[in-house]
């Protein structure tokens, strides 16, 4: 469990020494896909706070340090709720993504799959349709 800011500082900068070239995006995020519609998760724009969910992310996504969606089957997302989960001991903090990507996992269908959303600079072109959804979302 990850109960101080410095447990949660820890863990983040653990998950992301794994990461060789790792750097926090600018904006993150996840969203479920069902039948080509996208149901979005906490989204985090640019100059959010909660910089560990983003590397947890990036961790089972595979993001370094590049503006991408990268598509996520059940398996990884879930491996992502699973790697966050103990930053919940940190009951000074809220946990939007942790909360959000549950609640995704949970309204899933049989043929549900996910995406994560990357955005390394604020200035980069959207690299996709869902990225372009993603960013209507920082407003």
């Amino acid at each position: 469990m990850w109960i101080t800011d410095d447990d949660l500082r820890a863990a983040r900068e653990r998950l992301a020494a794994d990461i060789p070239g790792y750097v926090h995006p600018a904006a993150y995020g996840a969203a479920r896909v069902d039948d080509g519609e996208l149901t979005f998760g906490h989204v985090n724009p640019p100059g959010g706070e909660h910089r560990l969910p983003a590397t947890v992310l990036a961790t089972v996504a595979g993001y370094v340090d590049s503006t991408a969606v990268v598509p996520l089957d059940r398996e990884l997302f879930s491996a992502a709720i699973e790697l966050l989960a103990p930053a919940e001991a940190a009951t000074h903090w809220e946990h939007p993504n942790l909360w959000s990507w549950r609640e995704l996992l949970a309204g899933a269908g049989p043929g549900s799959t996910y995406v994560a959303f990357f955005v390394a600079d604020a200035g980069d072109p959207p690299v996709s349709a869902e990225d372009k959804a993603f960013r209507a979302r920082w407003t």
